[in-house]
């Protein structure tokens, strides 16, 4: 075993709640209200019935976890099960850049359900949640950007981050916790082929990932062993799934970066590739009064991990692969200004318009772009207007991102509009809801949640 692998389960094992700065705790909340405003929001949409149906058949009749989707209980591996694969559908939730890993999706459904069937506290909960998150996100930057041409990040890296919060809730020691990722690095999976069938996989990698991390907890706790050296092993998780893995970032000054407040809130519906160039055309637009006709041609200059990604979606053929969909994501920018769960669900998929501003839209690796990446989302788009004009559009930090990011009172807003969409909860409900989590780190428990 590492000294970096010893050094990670160690700081897993001794963090506790008091060790949190208070930048920490409520930042906690913001992911949290913001991960559960996606889970609302995608509780209807396809596939999660199916996810939610097979926990019915499958699962307990009851127990002391919420089903957050349908409002049954049922056991902490089903909920999480059903839960993660909910929260990931509509493509608002969070992602961490350097680490390409969108943790709350994974983090979250295994922490609650482990907080519900203990009886955790809302303490509990947030120190569990911070653990998944460094964890998660150092072992995703570890297995670098060769991991992630082939492997969903989410699947594979999450089932370890989600396994991390739910032995947390556990009290799990340090060798527990060096069990712990061996049993959870080994089943992790998630491959990025779905995306050319517009299959719907990519919540199965969410639901398995913090379902499969409640499992590997559980067992920990009751004695199973894993792998010792699974990050670092010769036949371990680098070996098999990195081409450029660089150990030095699983102790990263742990307990010093704190990680999980360089997380990004999403703010258009859609694949995170997409969002620097979304917001890049927003900005030409807005400089030069362009409306969609005086656009002859848009080229996105990006990096290799979005044209690995959206390269491999041409006319989508689902409002899911449509968010994967780089001309379609510009074309509902540049007709419509915004790119929301509105726009997508309302606008049909063959809207000759946005058909006809998609075919204007071309990717091209920019070194500038890539060689900032994954540390940073350059965005930069060269617009050509159709009286022979050559515009430039220059981003930064994408709306979200930890520079730019969103407080609490657009938090809120995103909350409620998602939550509209679904139309499963009242205003007041909404309130109720919102008014909970920002009071997450009083509560004696967290059951009933909603």
């Amino acid at each position: 075993m590492s000294d970096a692998t010893r050094a990670l389960a160690s700081f897993l094992a001794e963090l506790r709640y008091e060790d949190l700065p208070e930048a920490v705790v409520a930042r906690t909340e913001d992911l949290f209200l913001d991960w559960l405003g996606s889970l609302i929001a995608g509780s209807g949409q396809h596939p999660i019935p199916l996810f939610a149906g097979y926990a019915r058949r499958m699962g307990p009749a009851s127990g002391a976890v919420q089903n957050l989707v349908d409002g049954t209980n049922t056991s902490a591996y089903f909920a999480a099960l059903v839960n993660g694969a909910a929260s990931h559908v509509v493509e608002q939730d969070d992602l961490h850049n350097s680490s390409v890993l969108h943790p709350a999706t994974v983090v979250f459904p295994a922490a609650l359900a482990m907080a519900q069937e203990q009886g955790g506290s809302g303490r509990d909960l947030i120190v569990a949640s911070v653990a998944g998150y460094e964890a998660g996100i150092r072992i995703g930057e570890f297995l670098g950007r060769s991991h992630y041409r082939i492997f969903h990040t989410t699947g594979t890296v999450g089932t370890l981050a989600a396994a991390v919060a739910a032995g947390k809730i556990l009290g799990l020691d340090r060798d527990g916790f060096i069990n712990l990722l061996g049993s959870a690095g080994t089943q992790a999976s998630g491959l990025w082929e779905f995306l050319r069938d517009a299959a719907d996989s990519k919540q199965l990698h969410t639901a398995k990932a913090a379902a499969d991390g409640v499992l590997a907890a559980c067992l920990t706790a009751d004695g199973l062993t894993g792998a010792r050296n699974i990050l670092e092993g010769d036949q371990g998780l680098a070996a098999g799934l990195s081409r450029d893995a660089d150990a030095r970032f699983l102790d990263d000054r742990l307990g010093e970066r704190w990680a999980l407040s360089e997380t990004s809130f999403k703010f258009h519906a859609s694949c995170r590739h997409t969002h620097p160039a979304a917001d890049a055309l927003l900005a030409v637009m807005r400089e030069h009064d362009l409306k969609a006709d005086d656009i002859e041609s848009v080229t996105a200059r990006v990096h290799q991990g979005a044209i690995d990604v959206l390269g491999r979606v041409d006319i989508p053929a689902t409002i899911h692969q449509a968010k994967f969909s780089m001309g379609t994501v510009l074309g509902l920018i540049a007709l419509h200004g915004h790119a929301g769960l509105s726009e997508f669900h309302q606008i049909p998929l063959d809207d000759a318009a946005v058909a006809a501003f998609r075919d204007k839209v071309t990717m091209q690796l920019d070194a500038e772009v890539d060689g900032a990446y994954p540390a940073r989302w350059l965005g930069r788009v060269d617009v050509v207007t159709r009286d022979g004009r050559t515009l430039h559009g220059s981003i930064d930090e994408p709306k979200g991102d930890p520079g730019n990011t969103l407080n609490r009172a657009e938090l809120e807003d995103k909350f409620r509009r998602l939550a509209r969409f679904a139309g499963t909860l009242s205003e007041d409900a909404m309130g109720t809801v919102i008014e909970r989590v920002w009071t997450l780190h009083d509560a004696d428990n967290v059951t009933p949640l909603i």
